[in-house]
Formats: C-alpha cells, structure tokens, sequence
C-alpha cells in the first residue's frame, strides 16, 4: 500500500503539503514526477515546482540523492516504513498542473504525487485534508477518485487502483457551484468554481443531451460517474479529458444566463468544449494509440496518431452538439465553416502533413511563436476537416449505408473494450475494411 496524505497548506504562498509514507520500501528506493500528462503533448517539468524534500526512517531523518531533474533515490538501509515531506508550489491557474490560494485548490495527480518506482501497480490511499484556515471551514472536494471513507465532496480518504488512475483523478476544492443530472441512467455532475451568474438547469439540459447522444453513438457509458469541473474566469478556454472527469477552463461569458435565451456564439464553444473532452472518454482514454499502452511519463512518447484522436474528436464535437439537438443546421454549418478558415488561412496546410503535425507536437504545436501560422498545421482543425472529408467519402461510396460512425464503432469494439492499442496504420486498415479499397 502506497498512502498519501495532501493538505492546502500555506495557501496565501499557495503550498500544498505532501506526505507519501512507503510501507514496505525497497533499499535506495527511488521515486519520480512526470514530466508531462496525458492529453498534453508537452514536457512540463513539475519536479520544478517540487520543495523541501525529505526522507524520515525509524524517527530519523535519512539522505536522499537526486538522479535527475525528476528521479530521486532515497538511501534506506532496510525495508522500514519510509516517510517522504515536500511542499508543492501550485499556481498555474490551468487545467494542466496545480493552483492554490484563498479561493480554490485544484491539481492533477502528475504534478503533485511522486511514483514510488517498482510499487506503481499497489493501489493508492489518498488523504484529502481540509485547510486548516477556519475563514475556509465551507470548502468542499469534488472529484472521482474513488472513496474510500470520505463522504461525497467532502475531505476525507480516497484511493485508486493504481498510480496511472491515482493521476487521472483530478481534484478541486473551494467553495463552488454543483449541479446533477443523469445520462442514460449514469449521474453526472457539473462543478462551477469561480463568480458566475450560469443557469445552472439549463447547462445541466444541455449537457444531458450531449452526454446521452454520445453514449447512445458508442452503445455504452464507459464509467460508473462523470464530473465536469469548470474554473469559471474574467477571460480563459481549455480542457483536459480524464478517465471519468475533464478539467475545464471557460470565460464568465461563455456560460447561459437563462433558460429560454438562444444558444449564443460563446456558449455553442463551450458546449462543443465540454463534448469534445467527453467524446475523449472512448476516443483517446480507451481507444488509444499502442505506445500509450502503458503512458511513459518521463520523456516524450510520439505518435504520428494525434490528427485520429484530437482531430476526428474535434470533428465530432461540433456534430454532436448539432445531433443532441442544442444547436440548429445553420449554426452548424456556421461553426464547420470556422474550423475551414482557420485551416485555409495558414501556410502551414502546405508544409506539414497531419502525421507530420501529430508527431512533432511536443516541439511545434505545443511550442508555437510567430512564424506557426507559415510552418505548421493543427492536427485538431485540420484533423477535423479530414474527419469530414473522410465521412463524406466512406457515406458516397456506401450509399450512406456506412459513415464515420462506422469507423469509429469498429474501434471502440476492437481496440477500446479489448484494450489493444491502435498502430500507425489501423485507421486506414479499418477504412479500406469499410469500403473495400485501399
């Protein structure tokens, strides 16, 4: 057993305090951060964030020897329980790492809990602890970190299966807005954390549909509960998907202010937004490329699949708000001729190719400066054109009696609830399956 214990320490110098106690560690036992996390093609280096660590033996402080700038090795003499302090610097105020201070805590497992090397298959205990701070007495927790004693959205313990699920949990805490609903008999919860003025029944209809259109597509809901978490700012945009929740960033404008009010331009993104972070849930989370199987997190891992898993997600995030129903043909076709400019626009269409852009993200599209617009192409826009172009095609030559949907149907039978992970080639393979050609 692996625990951990997590508490908003000195939240005005916004540190988490970390405590990991190893029951039965290995001599010179060594632990690690990630260098990135899925879903973010980009090394982030959150050991850089990392304070004050030290190791405790049998009441004695022990040495510890970093290897490199996220591997550190402690020097136990014998297999006795080992406690291991640090502090956590968060204030990245994203969905990508960490932030704290008198407001909210949020952060991903990946910037926040060390890897017990050789122990990442133990299951993980989490002690979630309230700020210590009485003006912060109200905050409550929301994720979906398993419990295991704490009460729903309160502090208390939680754990995880294993280290990968430990940091595909995100958590937030603070003083936020919560709404229910279910989907196809599933609850799903939506937490706003941040001033806002959202109608919170009409967001909950509007993702009720989305949620029940794209469970209906792939014929199962692959979780037991979802949350969407949303950091409710001034101006701000983005997500991260995870295996039962996604971490969403969005503007105070973005959000519905009434019932009965049409589906504004800000809202229709945010809602495109929260279907693309959910379609993830089969696209990406369970269907995903081979050498994702399992994540690597100490250094770059490439594929030159991105354009299949951000791109066709991105085609279909439009399209399912426009089946759920909450946005009308027009504005469909509205928000398709959008994602066709910002393609056409750019110079990049002409010198990088979708495997090209998939496999260089961790240096160009995640790195971008201002020559991007003349040397590179996103796997996401342009991978979703592809996914139009690609469902055009599969609906002429079958007479419509095959689609897109077709596709992604076989993979999610043949990859997602097997488990075997897609090669360079297996998206092609299922397509000329499909319409007998190469």
């Amino acid at each position: 057993m692996i625990q951990f214990t997590i508490t908003p320490g000195d939240i005005r110098g916004h540190l988490f305090d970390v405590c990991l106690t190893v029951t039965a560690p290995k001599l010179n036992q060594c632990l690690s951060l990630p260098a990135w996390l899925p879903g973010s093609y980009m090394i982030r280096d959150f050991a850089r964030n990392l304070i004050g660590l030290r190791a405790i033996q049998a009441g004695q402080e022990i040495s510890i020897t970093q290897l490199d700038k996220q591997r550190w090795q402690v020097n136990n003499e014998s297999s006795e329980p080992v406690r291991i302090e640090y502090q956590v610097y968060a204030f990245d105020l994203s969905v990508r790492s960490a932030h704290l201070d008198m407001t909210h805590g949020f952060f991903n497992g990946s910037s926040v809990f060390v890897a017990v090397e050789g122990q990442t298959h133990l299951p993980q205990q989490v002690d979630i602890l309230a700020p210590k701070d009485p003006a912060l007495s109200h905050w409550k927790v929301a994720t979906t970190l398993p419990r295991h004693g704490a009460s729903q959205w309160q502090f208390g313990r939680y754990q995880a299966e294993d280290y990968d699920a430990l940091i595909d949990h995100p958590v937030e805490m603070g003083d936020f807005t919560l709404a229910s609903f279910e989907a196809c008999g599933v609850p799903h919860h939506i937490v706003l954390t941040g001033r806002h003025r959202c109608h919170m029944q009409r967001l909950c209809n509007d993702l009720q549909a989305i949620c029940e259109t794209q469970i209906r597509f792939f014929g199962e809901a692959p979780f037991s509960e979802y949350l969407f978490m949303t950091m409710v700012l001034d101006n701000g945009f983005g997500g991260l998907e995870h295996r039962s929740s996604t971490a969403l960033v969005c503007s105070r404008k973005d959000l519905p202010l009434s019932m009965d009010v049409p589906v504004s331009k800000d809202y229709r993104t945010y809602l495109s937004l929260c279907s693309h972070e959910y379609f993830h849930n089969w696209n990406v989370k369970r269907i995903k490329p081979a050498c994702f199987i399992p994540y690597s997190l100490d250094a770059e891992t490439y594929t030159r699949q991105l354009w299949a898993y951000e791109g066709l997600t991105s085609y279909y995030d439009d399209l399912l708000t426009l089946r759920s129903g909450r946005v009308d043909t027009q504005t469909y076709l509205d928000m398709l001729s959008e994602t066709m400019t910002r393609v056409y626009r750019g110079q990049g269409r002409f010198k990088q190719s979708l495997r090209d852009s998939s496999f260089n993200a961790w240096t160009k599209f995640y790195k971008q400066d201002e020559n991007a617009q003349n040397a590179i192409v996103s796997y996401y826009t342009k991978g979703a054109l592809f996914g139009l172009y690609l469902d055009l095609t599969i609906r002429a030559e079958t007479n419509g009696e095959k689609s897109l949907d077709s596709l992604m149907n076989l993979l999610w039978q043949r990859h997602g609830l097997t488990g075997l992970g897609t090669l360079e080639d297996s998206h092609q393979a299922l397509v000329a399956e499909l319409l007998g050609r190469d």
